[in-house]
C-alpha cells in the first residue's frame, strides 16, 4: 500500500456536495488546519471517487478494511491512530477522508498543491483497485443541496452566501405567506409587481427561485442581506461569512 506522510488538512465536516470542500486557494486563515502524520493513499476507479466526494453515504467495507488503522494524526507532538483515515484519487481528482470511526465520509478535506503533484506521482501508472459499491441511480439535488451547475464559478464566500440565500427561500415556502413572497419577489424584480400581485404563492416563489438560482451578483446580495434580517440564526450565518453586522 501507498502511504503520504506530513499532510496538511482543512477538514469540511457533514459536506455531502464536493464543491463545499474548498480547494487549498480557498482556505481561510481561520480554518483549523492538522497534520497527518501518516495516510494510505488509495487509487480507485471515477464512479467510486464520485460517490465518497458528493455523498454521505456508506463506504465500502473492503475498502475500510484495506485503510484500517493505517493512518495516524499528530497532535501536540502527539502521533494518535485513526480507524478509518485516508487518501483518494482516481488519478484526477483528490480527496482526504476521515470517518471519525463510522462508515461515512464525515470529513473531507482537498490537499496543499504540492502534496497533490505527489498523490499524482505516484498513482500514475497503477491501476485503480476495484470496490464493490451500491452507487445511486440519480443524486437529488434540492434548494438545501442544490445541484454543483447552481454553484459553478463562485468563490467560496458567493457558495456559503448562496446556500444562505437558499435557507432563507426555503423557510418562505414554509410559512407560505402570499403577501410576503410577493413582496420579496417585487423586491427582486420590481417590473414584475403588477403582475406579481394576480399569481398565487407557489407561482411567485417558483418565480423568485428559479431567477436566483444562477450565478452570484450584487442583486442577490442585496436580496439575501434583506432576507436575513430579524432572524438571528440567518444573521448570525451572513455575519460569520461577510464580517460585518445586517445593515
Amino acid at each position: 500500500m501507498l502511504y503520504l506522510h506530513d499532510v496538511w488538512v482543512n477538514w469540511f465536516e457533514g459536506e455531502e456536495n464536493g464543491y463545499n470542500v474548498c480547494h487549498f486557494h480557498e482556505w481561510r486563515k481561520d480554518d483549523t488546519v492538522e497534520l497527518l502524520d501518516q495516510a494510505p493513499l488509495i487509487k480507485v476507479e471515477r464512479p467510486l471517487f464520485n460517490y465518497i466526494e458528493n455523498d454521505l453515504a456508506d463506504l465500502p467495507q473492503s475498502l475500510l478494511k484495506d485503510v484500517y488503522q493505517k493512518s495516524y494524526i499528530r497532535k501536540n507532538h502527539e502521533r494518535i491512530q485513526q480507524d478509518y483515515c485516508f487518501i483518494a484519487t482516481d488519478g484526477i481528482g483528490i480527496i482526504a477522508i476521515d470517518t471519525l470511526g463510522y462508515h461515512l465520509p464525515i470529513r473531507k478535506s482537498r490537499l496543499i498543491p504540492r502534496q497533490e503533484q505527489l498523490v499524482y506521482d505516484m498513482a500514475e501508472g497503477i491501476e485503480a483497485t476495484t470496490y464493490d459499491f451500491e452507487s445511486p441511480t440519480n443524486k437529488e439535488y434540492h434548494i438545501l443541496s442544490p445541484d454543483p451547475l447552481v454553484m459553478k464559478g463562485l468563490t467560496r464566500k458567493e457558495r456559503q452566501l448562496k446556500q444562505l440565500l437558499f435557507m432563507t427561500l426555503d423557510q418562505l415556502q414554509t410559512t407560505g405567506n402570499p403577501a410576503e413572497i410577493r413582496y420579496w419577489y417585487t423586491e427582486w424584480n420590481p417590473a414584475k409587481y403588477q403582475e406579481t400581485q394576480k399569481q398565487d404563492f407557489e407561482y411567485v416563489w417558483k418565480q423568485l427561485y428559479e431567477e436566483t438560482m444562477y450565478g452570484w451578483s450584487p442583486r442577490h446580495e442585496n436580496l439575501c442581506e434583506r432576507l436575513v434580517k430579524g432572524h438571528p440564526f440567518f444573521e448570525k450565518l451572513w455575519e460569520l461569512e461577510h464580517g460585518t453586522r445586517v445593515n
